[in-house]
């Protein structure tokens, strides 16, 4: 089974487990998705289109990393006037694995990637603890002779001659 999916003004033939680079959605990595906006459907000799869209079907991926493309370059130069601007762009993509095709959409479930669990911190120290090291770094440290304030240096006089 096949389908022909529309995501970013773009159109992909996507089968099951397929990955395919699309513009950018809005997803984390490991979340699944489902895109509904499905333009044709195909089993076999079984072709199903839609005008526009196939109502009901759906088609379930997993959104494998958000990533970046190549950088294209746009060079713009006029002639005879030296004017020349250069500018740079990279898209921003995400990778999809497909799922699972439906015609019925309702039977396709999403999920999100579970939470990854943050390291725990180290337990806060006690006051007392606070207060022995303090004590510790103030027998540790010896006192240091303060400089003696330098006098800022007479100014001179300037007398004409």
């Amino acid at each position: 089974m096949y389908a022909l999916v529309k995501t970013g003004g773009k159109q992909y033939r996507v089968s099951k487990d397929d990955t395919i680079l699309v513009e950018r959605l809005s997803a984390e990595e490991g979340e699944q998705i489902i895109l509904s906006d499905i333009v044709m459907l195909g089993d076999g000799d079984k072709v199903t289109i839609g005008t526009p869209r196939v109502d009901g079907a759906g088609v379930r991926a997993t959104v494998m990393r958000q990533t970046r493309g190549p950088k294209v370059i746009i060079f713009r130069r006029k002639r005879r006037k030296n004017h020349r601007r250069t500018q740079g762009h990279r898209q921003d993509l995400t990778l999809l694995k497909i799922n699972e095709i439906a015609e019925d959409a309702k039977s396709l479930k999403t999920t999100k990637p579970a939470a990854k669990k943050s390291p725990k911190r180290a337990a806060a120290p006690t006051k007392a603890a606070k207060d022995a090291t303090s004590a510790k770094r103030s027998v540790t440290k010896k006192a240091e002779p303060k400089a003696a304030a330098k006098k800022p240096a007479a100014k001179k006089t300037m007398t004409k001659k």
